[in-house]
């Protein structure tokens, strides 16, 4: 008779599939489906474990959360985005910061592609280029440090002080800092984000509402998370690691 964790890595499996296929798409042709699938259920296992019932903690919310980091633990491991990728990516978050300074608003494409030295084709392509970045990982939430230059280093103390990855994406210090790093969108980018995690459309059906290609929507997003990226590495903010009851709170 299968046991009840076998019953229930069952019941979840769908949701590991579930997460899979929201994170490939957001990623390059090189990363494999089952990769994600199979970190996904050590996630999953690890999260029927560890769980403890909370009545502000639902076994799902805390399973996707788990699923999510095996997930991102792998694609780390497999170091999955090339260096120049990384490179490219970094060099738009670095003008958005330096217009940003300067311009006390958000700059406009053409004031980032002239910033950088490039023209507006050859920016939205690099836009497209650095699409793998669209992905929030907690080392690139991280403070920056002096001498990195291939993406963010996890935080030594924070580690030393008991916190782990997760401890510190759930803390709602954090969360408020994406909140107000969204804020600082401009209405367009904040439009896009919002039609995708508030909303649940897919890339066809924001195109659709914001009636642009899908091609576009891809630009506009890696506009908008290099501008979220740019503005968290540049400001910081209190954290309190370990308040696992903050799992249910996670955007």
């Amino acid at each position: 008779m299968p046991s009840s964790e076998d019953l229930l890595v069952g019941q979840y499996a769908p949701l590991v599939r579930r997460q899979a296929l929201i994170l490939i798409g957001k990623l390059p042709a090189s990363v494999e489906l089952d990769d994600l699938m199979q970190a996904g259920m050590i996630g999953l296992l690890d999260a029927i474990r560890r769980y403890q019932e909370q009545p502000d903690a639902q076994f799902e919310t805390y399973a996707v959360t788990r699923i999510r980091g095996a997930m991102l633990d792998e694609l780390r491991a497999q170091d999955w985005l090339p260096r120049s990728v990384r490179s490219k990516a970094r060099s738009i978050e670095d003008a958005v910061h330096a217009l940003s300074q300067r311009l006390l608003r958000p700059a406009t494409e053409s004031e980032i592609a002239e910033e950088m030295g490039l023209g507006l084709t050859e920016y939205q392509t690099l836009l497209e280029e650095a699409r793998g970045v669209q992905i929030l990982m907690y080392e690139d939430l991280a403070r920056r440090r002096e001498g990195i230059d291939d993406g963010l280093p996890i935080d030594g103390e924070a580690h030393a002080e008991g916190g782990t990855p997760l401890d510190w994406l759930v803390h709602e210090g954090l969360r408020k800092a994406l909140i107000e790093a969204i804020r600082h969108l401009p209405e367009r980018e904040q439009l896009l984000l919002s039609l995708q995690f508030e909303q649940d459309l897919n890339q066809k059906e924001i195109a659709a509402v914001m009636d642009v290609t899908e091609g576009r929507i891809s630009q506009l997003r890696s506009q908008a998370i290099a501008r979220i990226r740019a503005w968290l590495a540049h400001h910081s903010w209190e954290h309190t690691p370990g308040d696992d009851a903050s799992f249910s709170k996670l955007i």
